[in-house]
């Protein structure tokens, strides 16, 4: 097993820099020699430095990335910069770089405290970097943990960094993550009249692809702005098979805190869009929801400003009653969009034309189920309107899995 040589400008550094770069290096070699005997280990990305080091090497990185982008417990800049890879500006996606801010809030830019490089915020008004931003580098580096809804909005980050890249000749480099949610795809495909930041592309609320298929599936249908053709490469993940549950090592945002909230996000986001509190503020964040004075559910809440998470979440300091879903059943074999839960919601509501709010419609992706949720169609029924769509969806979606 080879060493992986250390630029020689590394050693110009101060002491304490060296020993980090040294650190670097032995746990990267450590760690693929105590992976040899499990050939079947999972390794992401990120972690399989041999396939694109080389390509890095002596170029001007800008890197998208979040406290998800980790190797080893070391986070990628951190990595890259101690290995010599120059490293000129990181792009920060919603909720920041070192996870700083919380969802929906403003993301600044400035300068990374631990390793002295610019940060560029990709949130707000400046969705999407500008040639000014870009000037100067040689690659983009794209490595974030997403959880496989549609309306996370890593995926719309990654859209338009790839427009971002294509418009400005810059070759993109995807350091692929498994998607937690990578074994099915399901709900009510976006309509274009209800695209936004929080749904870009026809695709259903749970898609069941990597960042890495996706952007592939991005090329391959010319669903770029303009039709714009991205230069991008994929480091694939090894040993991943998308059938087997996924634990996400490290929280993807901040009111997604384990697994049991990641299993449930794409059903209890859609609770964004009513007036249903789904935890905010409290220890189980999108593991539960209620309001106050609902009359159904044996569960009691209420939720609290928690800094760096919830800030004045709904129903602030207020007594909620409803459900606890921490052990639902549903959650031993998730494998569907579950809207049963909204549906019970909507019925026991005293002012059922109070329960929506306008960006309910964005959220699911139409405007259609928010109406056949007041004419009190069936789950059934509802379902069955979602399947034209889904059937085209996963024609499309097959042609570019990468994985089994």
């Amino acid at each position: 097993m080879r060493m992986i040589q250390i630029k020689n400008d590394v050693y110009n550094r101060d002491s304490k820099q060296v020993v980090f770069a040294l650190f670097v290096v032995l746990a990267l070699f450590f760690n693929s020699c105590a992976a040899q005997p499990t050939s079947k280990s999972l390794k992401v990305g990120a972690a399989r430095t041999e396939l694109y080091l080389p390509i890095l090497q002596g170029k001007n990185i800008g890197i998208v990335a979040n406290p998800t982008s980790m190797i080893h417990g070391v986070h990628l800049v951190d990595t890259l910069l101690a290995l010599g890879i120059p490293v000129k500006q990181v792009f920060a996606p919603e909720h920041g770089f070192r996870g700083e801010a919380e969802a929906g809030e403003h993301v600044d830019g400035g300068v990374d405290k631990k390793s002295g490089v610019k940060i560029i915020s990709l949130y707000g008004d400046h969705k999407k970097p500008t040639k000014e931003d870009l000037k100067n580098l040689d690659y983009l580096v794209f490595d974030i943990q997403d959880v496989g809804a549609r309306f996370y909005t890593y995926i719309s980050t990654l859209q338009y960094v790839m427009e971002a890249a294509a418009e400005n000749k810059l070759p993109l480099l995807i350091l692929d993550r498994p998607n937690p949610h990578g074994n099915y795809f399901d709900g009510p495909v976006l309509e274009n009249s209800q695209k936004s930041f929080v749904g870009m592309q026809q695709i259903p609320v749970v898609h069941g692809m990597t960042v890495g298929e996706y952007a592939m599936m991005l090329n391959g249908e010319f669903w770029l702005d303009d039709s714009l053709q991205c230069d991008v490469q994929v480091i694939k993940l090894l040993n991943w098979d998308r059938s087997k549950p996924y634990q996400l090592p490290i929280p993807p945002s901040p009111n997604l805190p384990n697994n049991i909230s990641i299993q449930l996000y794409p059903s209890l986001c859609l609770f964004e869009g009513t007036v249903v509190s789904l935890g905010r503020g409290t220890e189980l964040p999108f593991q539960c929801y209620g309001f106050p004075g609902n009359t159904s559910g044996d569960f009691e809440f209420t939720p609290r400003s928690i800094e760096g998470k919830s800030k004045h979440p709904p129903f602030e300091n207020k007594l909620c009653k409803g459900f606890n879903l921490s052990r639902a059943e549903e959650l031993k074999n998730m494998n569907k969009l579950e809207i049963h839960w909204l549906i019970d919601a909507y019925s026991s509501y005293p002012d059922k034309e109070k329960f929506f709010i306008p960006f309910f419609d964005k959220l699911c992706g139409n405007t259609t189920l928010k109406k056949q949720m007041s004419a009190q169609w069936p789950e059934s029924k509802i379902r069955l309107s979602w399947v034209d769509g889904l059937m085209k969806f996963g024609k499309i979606r097959s042609k570019y899995l990468m994985y089994p």
